[in-house]
């Protein structure tokens, strides 16, 4: 396992990190809907695991995803010993808000419905949907605060977690982040966020990479499902296609070329894989080890792969 920067801090990431946005409800993004018993059902699986961690954002399902951790936690008794948890300082979510206060404001919430007192990892998240960049990165902004609030204890490490490369670049360079999440920028099927993990590693961040699946496609097939959270053309079908036929001629399932290709990066600490169902914490430890022959990665290496922006077209929305 990759350890974070600073092992002062004494925090290893799991190789695996189950991601909860889909938890909170969020048809809008997801295509379907999430009720509360399906998701404590989820989040007890996950917590069932010996290295089990999890990553929220009080933005998840406008708060419904920490609430249920938050439920799940307290049947539990309380936050299961060896376990991580991570969540994110966010902006108002009608506002757009993010200054100081607001990020103060934001993980006091998060602690309330979580139910702990702590946070192993804590991330600013989505700055580019700020209304005023200026109120996250000014002295005495939402990023200074995120610093006071690791150095005052609530959070172990601190992290950068938004989806444009173009946006996150600058800030870590000018700030000292333990980690940063990617996410749907570094998939079989897109490299976006390549030359960030460049700079992550000759500086030394943890790379947590999210959304291996663009988003569900790479899992649930090119007929089917969205690509990353937008319908599909049939240009965005295409790249995923030909993982599919490869992945075909070889008995391998793509969702699982498409998690290894993640996982075996070097460059990576953690992959975040969302799931919403109880067998599907299962399915990803399985296809994390499942079997791949070097002569499919020595195709799937010839596949033509995007490196814009695969959000640029995506209309954002919480719910």
């Amino acid at each position: 396992m990759t350890a974070l920067r600073t092992q002062a801090r004494g925090i290893t990431l799991p190789k695996i990190v189950f991601g909860t946005s889909g938890l909170g409800g969020m048809p809008d993004t997801y295509g379907y809907d999430v009720d509360e018993d399906r998701a404590l059902d989820t989040i007890r699986a996950v917590l069932a695991l010996p290295d089990g961690m999890l990553d929220t954002s009080r933005n998840y399902g406008t708060g419904r995803s920490e609430a249920r951790i938050g439920k799940a936690v307290a049947g539990l008794g309380g936050w299961p010993a060896g376990r991580l948890l991570s969540t994110k300082l966010d902006r108002h979510n009608e506002t757009g808000r993010f200054d100081a206060a607001q990020a103060r404001r934001s993980i006091e919430e998060s602690l309330a419905a979580l139910g702990v007192d702590r946070v192993d990892i804590l991330h600013l998240h989505d700055p580019e949907y700020a209304a005023d960049l200026d109120e996250v990165t000014r002295k005495g902004g939402a990023l200074d605060t995120l610093v006071a609030l690791r150095d005052e204890g609530l959070a172990r490490a601190i992290g950068l977690a938004a989806g444009r490369v173009d946006v996150m670049m600058p800030i870590l360079a000018d700030w000292d982040f333990d980690c940063l999440v990617t996410h749907n920028r570094m998939t079989l099927v897109n490299r976006n966020a390549e030359p960030m993990l460049d700079f992550a590693a000759a500086r030394g961040i943890a790379v947590l990479n999210a959304a291996p699946y663009a988003g569900g496609m790479l899992a649930k097939g090119a007929a089917n499902a969205r690509y990353v959270y937008q319908e599909p053309t049939e240009e965005m079908r295409a790249p995923v296609r030909r993982v599919e036929a490869a992945c075909a001629r070889f008995g391998v399932p793509p969702g699982a070329a498409a998690l290894q290709f993640s996982v075996r990066d070097p460059r990576i600490a953690a992959t975040i894989c969302g799931v919403t169902r109880p067998v599907r914490v299962q399915e990803t430890l399985d296809w994390a080890a499942f079997p791949i022959p070097e002569e499919l990665w020595a195709e799937l290496e010839t596949l033509p792969f995007e490196t814009h922006d695969p959000e640029a077209t995506r209309e954002y929305k919480l719910g």
